[in-house]
């Protein structure tokens, strides 16, 4: 489960399933022993008046036990039938009073000898009856109410053994059970209930601990859209609004605002340094490069010192550059590098980059290739933008693609957007730098220093993604090492922009 939402509704759903099976147990346990209780004291009731009913029939009549010739009384049993030979039986005119009693009756004589069977213990079988009368202890004691387990469709009874002293020496004892299912409570009705009504309840309780968790989690996902719209420096302004309940999510919203205040402060002290910093050094070293470049014209300058003055412009070239592209992007950070939008044909930058990259490449042996299509790419674009753009990648890929390798500049269209790609032959970069390819001031290695083969700055994969970014689109690379570089420049249109109403440029500008 990847969200609180879910964790809390599955906790909140154990929960209450614990919590119902600890309640339907602790009211079974509860229910059960006031059914005993009831139970047991009809029995004992029952037990009572059959004894004293035969007590007074014996004062009155006196004998009650008939003895003559029986016929053997024939007792379903699961395996047929099966009779009891009954040598004595109680006189019709006493046992007519038993059969009005609901619950199984069995009266004995004093060796155990079974007198009357009630019409409802008959339907018990003969094994039923046999183990019912082996509950009968030979002392004829009193046997307190027990729970016995039979076969059959109660499950089990409960009986209660009376001794009978004052009707004869005929008569033993009575022996009163009832089915557990005649109980006011039946554990059976219980737990079906409980098997029945649980899901529903468990059910009811997952859709109100979803809802009730998504209503409590709902404050954090909105907390969670402000600060995901929170992306750059540029809205470090924003704020989490803060709820008015005073609670935990409160204090998380008013933490979150001042870590995105002193987060505020921070960006905006650094891009103030950095924007002021590279404007200051704009003076200083046009200064020194207009010094050095009156120096190498001089004619007094002496030549040994040539040498050294032109390093020494190549390197104020290099910082005047490095100066120029840390200021683009100090003020693209605070947004005050706005874009000059016209509708512009992209054919003719590829093919001005293109004729750039050609010079570059020529010293280097290097081929350079364009395609485009032959109808016009119109775009809403700042011109000025897109060929440094371009310019960017295809330097970048002259200059780490060997002699005799290709750079390749195509331009294609589709119906919602323009897709620039530059390929080259190069050297590649190995799939553990590319996250890192445009961030600002880093160079794969080998060639990390402003010195060397391939010098820069580490600057202008940054620019390219800014230039891309704030044009609606996006930027890629694929590499392999050793098999060459692929970026691709995504420049979508907008919705609703119509051209026509921009000024138009189908002809490259000069190029500075």
């Amino acid at each position: 489960m990847k969200t609180i939402r879910a964790r809390l509704t599955a906790w909140y759903t154990v929960a209450l399933a614990l919590a119902l099976f600890a309640f339907g147990a602790a009211l079974y346990v509860e229910l059960q022993k006031p059914s005993e209780l009831e139970l047991d004291e009809r029995l004992a009731l029952e037990s009572s008046l059959a004894v004293r009913w035969l007590e007074e029939s014996h004062r009155v009549l006196g004998r009650l036990v008939r003895r003559d010739s029986l016929p053997p009384l024939v007792i379903p049993d699961s395996t047929g039938l099966a009779d009891i030979g009954m040598s004595s039986t109680l006189n019709p005119a006493i046992a007519s009073y038993f059969e009005a009693f609901r619950d199984y009756m069995m009266i004995v004589d004093r060796n155990g000898g079974i007198l009357f069977l009630s019409e409802s213990a008959r339907g018990l079988g003969f094994s039923s009856i046999d183990l019912l009368v082996d509950q009968i202890p030979p002392a004829l004691r009193a046997v307190p109410p027990t729970t016995l387990p039979l076969q059959g469709p109660g499950g089990g009874v409960r009986f209660i053994v009376t001794p009978i002293e004052g009707a004869g020496e005929d008569i033993g004892a009575v022996l009163v059970a009832a089915p557990l299912v005649r109980s006011s409570f039946d554990p059976r009705v219980l737990i079906r209930a409980m098997l029945v009504i649980s899901p529903i309840v468990l059910g009811c309780a997952v859709a109100l601990a979803y809802w009730l968790a998504g209503t409590a989690l709902s404050p954090v996902r909105g907390i969670m859209d402000e600060v995901d719209a929170i992306k750059d420096g540029r809205s470090l302004h924003r704020r989490v609004a803060v709820p008015m309940s005073g609670d935990e999510m409160a204090r998380l919203a008013l933490t979150l605002n001042g870590m995105l205040a002193r987060l505020e402060e921070s960006f905006s002290s650094l891009h103030r340094f950095t924007a002021d910093a590279s404007h200051e050094l704009k003076t200083p070293l046009m200064v020194l490069r207009a010094g050095v470049e009156r120096a190498l014209t001089h004619p007094g300058t002496p030549t040994e010192s040539i040498e050294a003055l032109d390093e020494t412009l190549e390197q104020i070239n290099q910082m005047t550059e490095m100066v120029e592209n840390l200021l683009t992007l100090a003020r693209a950070d605070e947004g005050r590098a706005p874009l000059t939008v016209e509708a512009t044909d992209l054919r003719a930058l590829v093919a001005d980059a293109a004729e750039t990259a050609g010079l570059l490449a020529e010293a280097g042996g290097v081929t350079v290739e364009s395609s485009a299509p032959p109808e016009p790419v119109l775009l809403a674009v700042d011109s000025h933008r897109i060929r440094e753009l371009l310019l960017n990648l295809v330097t970048n890929a002259v200059k780490y693609t060997p002699a005799g390798g290709t750079v390749a500049i195509e331009l294609e269209e589709t119906d919602s957007a323009a897709v620039l790609r530059v390929r080259d032959t190069g050297i590649g970069v190995a799939p553990g730098d590319l996250p890192h390819i445009f961030e600002r001031f880093w160079r794969a290695d080998p060639a990390r220093s402003r010195t060397g083969d391939r010098p820069g700055v580490g600057l202008g994969l940054a620019i390219t993604k800014w230039i891309a970014e704030a044009h609606g689109g996006s930027i890629t690379v694929a590499s392999r090492p050793g098999r060459g570089t692929v970026f691709t420049v995504l420049l979508p249109r907008r919705a609703g922009e119509s051209l026509a109403d921009l000024p138009t440029r189908t002809t490259p500008e000069p190029v500075e």
